[in-house]
């Protein structure tokens, strides 16, 4: 008897051991596991209902209040930014015409398509002009909804910050454009990039997280009017960074920026056009999320190795697609901050290429609308969420504290 003790206590107590010595479970996983599609897709389709929301309208102040109000419930404590758009001046006095017989490498976006021979040259490119006609607009309902013109003025962007136990004085900024145009609804230009952050603000914002780093979720407006929004923030509190207020509280109104990651149009990658200009209705089997930088930016490179930190984290933490880098980050809400601090964007494809050759035939368009996409398409925003956040949490030395 006495020999069947023994091998059961060895037997049982190995056990115990081997439990006790086996790892704790990763928080970074365990926080990248509570994003979920149909919250995802539940959290864009909210922001629809106000349509475009074109700044310096009533649909867009409406769903600047929505997004407040959804953040306070996530328990994250928000504010306002407030910045005036004035009255457009009077147009310049237009160019001379081109002379040169070499044709003008400048597409739709603005970016240089590089060459010669470079793979950036390839392929076909179908004309991306925005859609500035309410009419065309073929929902009678939408249409109207869409109906108000922007107006100068006041705007208001709304951002919550989740403050670092440890070193709260510094500060990554999580951010995404909430304004669109079209008269669509703006459903992946940008209620992708909008609900992204919102998701992953109401992650790390719960009561069983804690964070070293301080994070800042902002939810620029004005993008779509020439990234004033963005530019106006970088205006106003660039110069408060690292102020403690009152003095020997440990609070920082404005923490010093250690890093900006913006999110613009998360959700179609579909592919070049075909030849005759038409693109592929389904996602691509090659489909990735594009992490770029600016290669000319003052922090180029922390910038580069920023964006290569959230490829690791796509490898780590994605369910689906991959992720790619690129140094050609252009005419997004990180541009007015990648002098300043290491900057990336996250995006469907290459916004300076891509975009501008009409690889996404909604870009602009009545047809950016919630029931456009399908799944395919939602599960790469979803993708590009389990990235940003399983990089972030890392970054901020995020923690499960119970």
């Amino acid at each position: 008897m006495r020999w069947l003790v023994s091998i059961l206590t060895l037997a049982f107590g190995g056990a115990a051991a081997a439990q006790q010595a086996s790892p704790p479970p990763d928080p970074i996983q365990t926080l990248v596991a509570r994003l979920d599609l149909e919250r995802y897709k539940a959290t864009i389709k909210g922001l629809t209902q106000f349509g475009d929301r074109l700044e310096g309208t009533d649909r867009n102040r409406a769903a600047v209040d929505w997004i407040e109000a959804q953040l306070k419930s996530y328990g994250c404590p928000s504010d306002r930014h407030r910045y005036v758009k004035e009255p457009p001046k009077p147009p310049a006095q237009p160019s001379p015409p081109q002379t040169s017989a070499t044709p003008n490498p400048v597409i739709a976006s603005g970016e240089m398509r590089m060459g010669q021979g470079g793979s950036r040259l390839r392929g076909v490119t179908r004309p991306a002009t925005p859609n500035n006609d309410p009419n065309g607009q073929p929902d009678a309902a939408l249409r109207a909804l869409n109906a108000q013109p922007s107006v100068p003025g006041d705007r208001d962007q709304v951002y919550c910050t989740k403050v670092g136990a440890t070193r709260p004085d510094e500060m990554y900024i999580v951010g995404a454009h909430m304004d669109g145009r079209g008269f669509g609804q703006g459903a992946d230009d940008n209620a992708s990039g909008t609900a992204l952050v919102m998701e992953v603000a109401r992650i790390l914002s719960s009561a069983d997280v804690q964070t070293e780093r301080s994070i800042r979720f902002v939810l620029w407006n004005s993008e779509e009017g020439g990234l004033l929004g963005a530019a106006a923030y970088v205006r106003d509190r660039a110069p408060l960074q690292g102020q403690e207020e009152p003095p020997g509280s440990r609070r920082y109104p404005e923490p010093r920026w250690v890093g900006m990651i913006q999110h613009d149009m998360m959700l179609f990658d579909h592919g070049m056009p075909r030849a005759d200009g038409s693109v592929s209705p389904e996602q691509r089997a090659e489909a990735d999320i594009n992490i770029e930088f600016q290669s000319n930016a003052n922090f180029a490179d922390q910038s580069m190795r920023l964006a290569f930190f959230f490829r690791q984290a796509n490898e780590k933490y994605a369910a689906d697609y991959p992720a790619a880098v690129g140094p050609h980050m252009t005419n997004t809400d990180s541009t007015p901050f990648m002098n300043l601090t290491p900057s990336i964007s996250l995006r469907e494809h290459e916004r300076g290429m891509h975009v501008g050759a009409g690889w996404n035939p909604h870009w602009h368009q009545p047809t950016d609308l919630f029931r456009t996409y399908s799944d395919a398409d939602f599960r790469l925003g979803l993708n590009a969420a389990q990235t940003t956040l399983g990089a972030i949490a890392e970054l901020a030395g995020a923690r499960v504290t119970r």
